[in-house]
């Protein structure tokens, strides 16, 4: 097998706190799966590659996005298939080149990200892997009817039987994981937040038929009430949680669930917002900011797992900048420390994806997905704003 050597390498791989400096990365060209890891001597391989002292990571992972929403505007009425397959294959390139080498799309029109998902290996497109939920699964008036369900993003489910029969079509149509609207939302005309969209029995057989066919059932739920609800149906993430409490925090903690805070997708239309978009979407997060963000600290210090997920394609929160601003959120206002920030950004989001036996870190045998900064991230976390990183998939070079 021909192999490539990077070395004078300062290197997180992933598993063990900081850079270890003068480390090497070997990695076999065909299978793009790392070999060797170590520091010292250089091993003897096919090539060497010279990384002089700069800071290799784990690719990013961000564990909640849109691929078919438009960040720089709000998308009113229906959409067709090529636009957004065409918005999906840009937001795409876009995560790549920020350093984001896998997502997990959580809603999209047409089922386009469990078909792009599809196409990688065939066509070679420039994109993050792909997890995919296709379309997701709202009650009448809730989050996810509306225009999002006009744009066939979104099944409308009203009693357990319904809810059976959409959950085995949305795993039937190919989706890794079943996404739920527990709650209303920020950006929906008409609910709030603290609105509850299903019953406890609805939930509960969700839940069941998403793990009765090994997928994972992730709940979009903002309110204290849906939030508890979704723990009880035993949903596998929260996104969201807005109004989390401690005793939610709590439970999250001793269960290993996952709580994927989107904070920048809050942050973003509180400092943007007004004047850009419809004036309830503003009122809404404005009027839960504080709250929001003090119940993320709170989450932080009971040790609720999380992942850097950022909602990406919400209003002024694209697939780039919002990922890095996730980042620096996590540290500068909710207290993430910047080593937990990475871990976060890698290994916690490749578990839960369920990716974690190839993904996640730089050990032996799994791909070689790795971004190549110049200065520290966990000197500075914004480090990972560096515009001309290098971007590598499975050992290839991609930016």
């Amino acid at each position: 097998m021909a192999t490539t050597a990077y070395v004078h390498v300062n290197l997180f791989n992933g598993q063990d706190d900081g850079f270890i400096p003068n480390s090497w990365l070997v990695v076999d060209n065909t299978t793009g799966r790392v070999t060797a890891t170590g520091h010292g001597p250089t091993p003897n391989t096919d090539q060497v590659v010279d990384v002089a002292d700069k800071f290799i990571m784990p690719g990013m992972i961000n564990t909640h996005v849109h691929v078919d929403a438009d960040a720089n505007h709000t998308m009113d009425g229906p959409i067709t298939e090529t636009e957004v397959t065409l918005m999906a294959l840009a937001n795409l390139r876009q995560a790549l080149q920020a350093g984001v080498t896998y997502v997990r799309n959580l809603g999209t029109g047409h089922d386009v990200d469990i078909k792009l998902r599809d196409a990688q290996q065939r066509y070679h497109f420039p994109a993050p892997g792909i997890v995919a939920s296709g379309r997701l699964i709202s009650s009448t008036g809730g989050n996810g009817d509306g225009p999002y369900h006009e744009r066939n993003a979104s099944y409308i489910v009203d009693s357990p039987d319904e809810m059976r029969r959409v959950v085995r079509q949305i795993i039937k149509n190919g989706a890794d994981v079943v996404k739920v609207l527990v709650t209303g939302g920020v950006m929906s005309k008409g609910d709030d937040p603290r609105d509850v969209g299903f019953s406890a029995e609805e939930l509960a057989v969700a839940v069941s038929e998403a793990h009765a066919r090994r997928r994972k059932a992730v709940a979009h739920a903002q309110g204290t009430t849906g939030i508890q609800m979704a723990l009880d149906a035993g949903f596998d993430s929260i996104e969201h949680g807005i109004y989390l409490n401690a005793e939610e925090a709590r439970v999250m903690s001793e269960r290993g669930v996952y709580l994927v805070p989107t904070l920048n997708a809050v942050e973003s239309i509180v400092r943007d917002g007004r004047g850009h978009i419809p004036d309830y979407m503003v009122d809404k997060a404005t009027t839960l900011s504080n709250a929001f963000f003090d119940n993320m600290r709170q989450a932080v210090a009971l040790g609720v797992p999380m992942t850097t997920g950022t909602d990406a394609g919400t209003t002024f929160n694209d697939f780039g900048t919002g990922y890095w601003d996730e980042l620096h959120l996590m540290v500068h206002k909710i207290g993430v420390s910047p080593q937990q920030t990475l871990y976060n950004a890698t290994i916690n989001g490749a578990r839960l994806l369920g990716i974690d036996q190839d993904y996640g870190t730089l050990t032996v045998g799994k791909f070689a997905d790795f971004i190549v900064l110049s200065a520290s991230p966990l000197a500075d976390i914004d480090a990972v704003r560096e515009a001309d990183k290098q971007v590598f998939q499975h050992g290839e070079r991609k930016f």
